[in-house]
This record gives C-alpha cells, structure tokens and sequence, in this order.
C-alpha cells in the first residue's frame, strides 16, 4: 500500500493541480472551449484524490472484524446479515469491469445503506448521489505487487483490513 499510496494517490493529486491550474486560466480567459476539454481529467484525477483519501481512512492495520452499534444494525436491516452485506459488496466489487471501486454507501433520501459500483475513479456522490462511507480500491494498482492479478483473493484480505470506527463515523455523520 505505500507504493499505492505514494505514487498512484500522489499522481491523481498532481495532475489535479496541474489540471486546476490550467482551468483556473481558462476561466479568466473566457475560453470555454477549453474549460470543456478539461472536464474529464478533473473528473478523473479529482475523483482519483476523493477516492483514495476515503479509503487510506477506510483501512487500519487493527482493522477488521464487524462493525458495532448502529452501523451494524443498519447493516442487518438493509441486506440481511453481515456475512450477507460482505459477500454482496465482495461481488460486486469482483465484478467491475477493469478498474474502478466498490462501494458501501448511504442513500439519504431513503435513509438507506446501498451497494454501488463505480468505474475508473468515478466518485460515488457525483456519480449515484450516495454518501460514501467504505470505498474498496479494485483498480490492479491496489493489488498487484501482493496478490498479482486475482481481485478475488486482495477483496478476501481486504476485510481483515477496514476501519469499522471510521465507517461508522461517516455513516454518522451522514445522518445530521
């Protein structure tokens, strides 16, 4: 993960800079065209900065476990069970095509917990409207130097791995 953190997190940050920058002159020059040119790698570079600063604050090396509390009665209430609540987010995150991330979020409107899937570095509020609350890195990035290409056996590991006190936290924070 310091790889992952230090370079790949790195990159989405400086390009967002970069990218910032660069809009920042097409604004005071009017020039449309461009603010329109750049909106894919704002996108994709700004969403690749929000996602990760979720999930380094996701991740805990005393992590693991069940959630506890509220979260885990809102877990039971909206998918069944925890084990049952794991193994739908496990597959839809297996099942993102190429890159992207899996997602536990929260639907506001509903007062829900839900499971999404984004592509690339999509950001989930943008994209679905939830609020993210545990967010699981799927891009090879995230995986490859320990568990080479098999998604399947990093989203096993994972779980020893996520910060049940800060997801609880966000979910609620996203409550108020």
């Amino acid at each position: 993960m310091q790889l992952h953190h230090c370079k790949h997190h790195a990159a989405y940050v400086n390009n967002l800079n970069v990218t910032e920058e660069k809009y920042q002159e097409a604004l005071a020059k009017g020039d449309v065209t461009t603010q329109i040119a750049l909106q894919p790698a704002l996108k994709f570079n700004g969403g690749g900065h929000i996602n990760h600063s979720i999930f380094w604050t996701n991740l805990s090396p005393n992590g693991g476990g069940e959630p506890k509390g509220e979260l885990l009665e809102a877990i039971k209430r909206d998918f069944g069970s925890f084990e049952k609540f794991k193994e739908k987010l496990t597959t839809v995150s297996v099942g993102v095509q190429g890159s992207g991330w899996g997602w536990l979020g929260f639907n506001k409107e509903q007062g829900r917990l839900q499971i999404a899937a984004c592509s690339n570095q999509d950001p989930l509020q943008g994209t679905t409207g939830l609020i993210p609350l545990l967010g699981i890195d799927v891009w090879e990035h995230a995986y490859y130097l320990q568990y080479k290409n098999v998604r399947p056996d990093y989203l096993k590991a994972i779980w020893n791995v996520i910060n049940w006190e800060n997801v609880t936290e966000r979910y609620r924070a996203c409550k108020k």
